[in-house]
């Protein structure tokens, strides 16, 4: 048997190779680590750990720059947000893990495809989801639901590889899960399993620091967007992956992206976590006030619906789908006329506008202006009013003439 395991290096994954060894008849096990924003510190080595651990093959794959250009571009054209808080750092970057491992099983001739997402989470959603749309002859290993795993804690998960003499890749008392990619780096367990407990930021961000420990000073940065996909910074273009990183720099040092919430899960329950999401956060602000300028109230309004469905199916995993893909179209026409630049204020934790321009404005001085201008006529409203206002006006004749019998 041949088996291909989603590969990070962390606890989990380090668990399941000598567990897959155990109670799979000593398979054959191909690691993937798919990197969609791991630092130098977390992939040094990742070859060789994964094979002391008992893997056969390694494959080390950088996806950062599609991660950005083919999946969270698409989702800032449509803004989308989950429960009016989270930036979806963790579901966006499933889909195109799990498109990777498919990729490789059918290369190696694998015969199924193991990933170390627990039981009580959306992980295991998302990356199956994708593995059925993409590859359903494939047989998919979820460790922590399987019968032979008898691990019920990250406890028993550290004492299972100190059994064996395997390095254990991460110390007790900092065993926060953590996820991570070029978007964001989530935080949960430990204290911050009661929502009571208000969270350690001083110990516990990695890609900034609080607001109270942020400059004096703002940091003012400004975003240029060609068709609502953002594609330079202060004037100078960037590709996507110097983008995120100089977003993720900046706005980690002066606090902003930083999210304390507790969600509903996909599968029932409320989980509490923390969310860094410096540079997205920037984006999402420049591109929501590039719109601001550019779309048409219809065409704003209708976004607004759209956008919870499309967020909605970011969340629940299922970005292979036929009505994903229709809504993205739907965002590709309305970003048409999304360009120009947005100006932005960074100061302690807080994104503030700070001036936006675009040759497809759709503000017209001469009509806005307090002062009366050629194009607009004060007197053209009372009719308007009139005509808005007859629903109202004939019911409440109606109601006069009732209370009179």
């Amino acid at each position: 048997m041949k088996i291909v395991l989603a590969y990070s290096g962390g606890l989990d994954t380090s668990v399941i190779i000598p567990w897959l060894k155990e109670n799979y008849g000593n398979p054959e096990i191909i690691a993937a680590c798919i990197n969609v924003g791991l630092t130098p510190q977390e992939t040094e080595g990742i070859e060789e750990k994964a094979l002391k651990q008992g893997a056969s093959k390694v494959y080390c794959l950088d996806v950062c720059e599609e991660l950005i250009t083919d999946y969270i571009f698409p989702m800032v054209k449509a803004d989308a947000v989950y429960e009016d808080k989270y930036l979806l750092g963790t579901s966006i970057a499933r889909p195109l893990i799990a498109k990777k491992l498919v990729e490789i099983s059918k290369k190696e001739g694998a015969d199924a495809i193991c990933h170390g997402a627990t039981g009580k989470g959306n992980d295991q959603i998302r990356f199956e989801l994708t593995i059925k749309a993409l590859a359903p002859e494939l047989k998919i290993i979820a460790a922590w639901r399987d019968d032979k795993w008898t691990l019920s804690s990250r406890e028993d998960e550290i004492a299972y590889l100190q059994e064996r003499g395997i390095e254990v890749p991460m110390k007790k008392e900092d065993s926060y899960s953590r996820d991570s990619n070029l978007w964001h780096i989530s935080h949960e367990g430990l204290d911050l399993e009661d929502p009571a407990n208000e969270p350690k930021f001083n110990e516990l961000l990695k890609l900034g620091v609080s607001p109270e420990q942020a400059p004096d000073t703002p940091t003012y940065v400004t975003i240029g967007f060609e068709k609502g996909i953002p594609t330079s910074i202060d004037g100078k273009k960037v590709g996507p992956v110097e983008l995120m990183e100089y977003l993720n720099k900046i706005g980690g040092e002066n606090g902003v992206g930083i999210t304390d919430l507790v969600e509903n899960r996909v599968v029932g329950m409320k989980s509490r976590g923390v969310y860094e999401t410096p540079g997205g956060s920037i984006l999402y602000r420049a591109h929501r006030d590039l719109e601001y300028l550019c779309l048409d109230r219809q065409t704003t309004a209708f976004s607004e619906v759209v956008r919870s469905k499309y967020t909605d199916l970011i969340y629940r995993g299922e970005w292979f789908t036929p009505l994903r893909e229709a809504i993205s179209a739907f965002y590709d026409v309305t970003q048409q006329y999304v360009t120009g630049s947005a100006k932005l204020k960074l100061y302690k934790g807080n994104i503030i506008s700070a001036g936006v321009e675009s040759e497809y404005s759709l503000y017209n001085a001469e009509i806005a202006s307090f002062t009366t201008g050629e194009l607009y006529s004060h007197k053209d409203a009372e009719g308007f009013i009139n005509l808005m206002g007859l629903p109202l006006k004939v019911r409440a004749m109606m109601l006069k003439d009732k209370n009179k019998k």
